[in-house]
């Protein structure tokens, strides 16, 4: 089925705040009802942003990563469930663009996300390997020409909704937990048995419950790249990047919120300085901050890709790495920055300041890929890696 109407003549950002603009009009509910954002998401759809990233002769408009982070920065002011959505999508989109080239199986299926607006998700979570994607221990039964697969994924983000799933696994029984592939699986091809419901402080609409995932399909909708190469050199930094992204889009929600309350304040007080004027210059600065990090990220990684040696360089690794941890933590001080601002408006649901919303969605930052687990691997590339220190890459 074809999602009706031309693509549009807009730029992608233009689009972006269209369907943006439904998503802020549904946050609120999504948020409190626990719910997909289907009205963020179909009105994505409708201006044609999902297969945005993939190239224009599979039926896509070839947009950088930059321009990607750019859209989820767009969706984050408005409703960081759409924006998550989104940003994990595109995440996958990523990872089929760049190493699915020349499957002809898996070009076809590119076309269709563009002709069709199809929407991807991701299981690479597994019950008892403790959050490291890079372990499995589910594994790929092959019979001939057919793939089956039964993983307990303890996370299938909206994994109900999705018109397909990439399952990471290990490549065969015998295989290593570390050996693994990646494998496209069609909606008609799985079974999904929830096992936990997303019940959960924040970014309620992302619906993240937990499956026995079971499926069956042919075997060349296996990603011909290792699924090593594919974390590497495309997952996680494009994680980092759109994630990094969609929080700066909270925090200069926030932010924003606060700069209005500021200035309503000076009107009632001609000739004075508000109290929390200050204050917002001071958060103004930090979200400064957090746009530098991911802007530079992003320069980074447009420079390094397509270049194996520099994706997979340590340095690289830990430059995507601190994007994350850096900006995870710093869209907290400026949310809370925003709260004493506004102070009671700010705490109560349903005024123009409320921020509750946007704290607790910041909240799952330092915990998607736990800060802990990335601040470990960091200090061990720091053992062997010597810190860059010039200020031209």
């Amino acid at each position: 089925m074809n999602i009706a109407g031309p693509v549009s003549a807009m730029t992608l950002a233009e689009r972006a705040r269209r369907a943006a603009k439904v998503a802020a009009e549904f946050a609120d509910r999504v948020d409190a009802e626990g719910r997909f954002p289907r009205e963020g998401m179909d009105a994505l759809k409708a201006e044609r942003l999902m297969g945005v990233m993939i190239r224009p002769e599979l039926g896509g408009e070839a947009a950088s990563m930059t321009e990607i982070a750019d859209l989820c920065a767009i969706l984050g002011q408005a409703c960081a469930s759409t924006a998550m959505t989104y940003a994990m999508h595109q995440i996958q989109i990523a990872s089929l663009a760049d190493y699915a080239v020349g499957s002809a199986w898996h070009e076809a299926f590119l076309k269709r996300i563009c002709d069709e607006q199809l929407l991807i998700a991701s299981a690479t979570s597994e019950a008892g390997i403790g959050g490291n994607l890079r372990n499995s221990i589910c594994a790929m039964d092959l019979d001939g020409e057919t793939a089956r697969l039964e993983k307990n994924a303890t996370v299938i983000s909206y994994g109900a909704m999705a018109d397909a799933i990439i399952v990471t696994s290990r490549r065969n029984a015998d295989a290593p937990h570390s050996d693994q592939i990646a494998t496209l699986f069609l909606k008609e091809q799985y079974s999904l048995e929830r096992t936990s419901v997303w019940d959960t402080l924040g970014m309620r609409g992302t619906c993240s419950d937990g499956y026995i995932f079971k499926a069956e399909a042919p075997a060349e909708q296996i990603l011909p790249k290792p699924f090593a190469e594919i974390a590497a050199q495309s997952m996680l930094a494009v994680s980092h990047l759109l994630w990094g992204a969609l929080w700066y889009g909270i925090a200069a929600d926030a932010l924003a919120r606060s700069q209005a309350f500021v200035k309503a304040a000076a009107r009632k007080s001609p000739g004075q300085t508000p109290p929390g004027a200050l204050r917002l210059a001071e958060a103004s600065n930090l979200l400064q901050q957090v746009k530098a990090n991911v802007v530079a990220g992003l320069k980074q990684f447009e420079a390094a890709k397509g270049d194996a040696d520099a994706l997979n360089a340590m340095s690289f690794s830990v430059a995507m790495n601190n994007i994350k941890v850096g900006t995870s933590q710093m869209i907290l001080t400026i949310i809370n920055h925003c709260m004493l601002i506004c102070g009671i408006a700010a705490y109560k649901n349903g005024t123009p300041f409320s921020l509750g919303r946007h704290l607790r969605d910041a909240h799952s930052a330092q915990l998607m890929i736990s800060n802990d687990r990335i601040l470990g691997n960091t200090s061990t590339m720091l053992l062997v890696n010597k810190q860059d220190t010039s200020l031209l890459g």
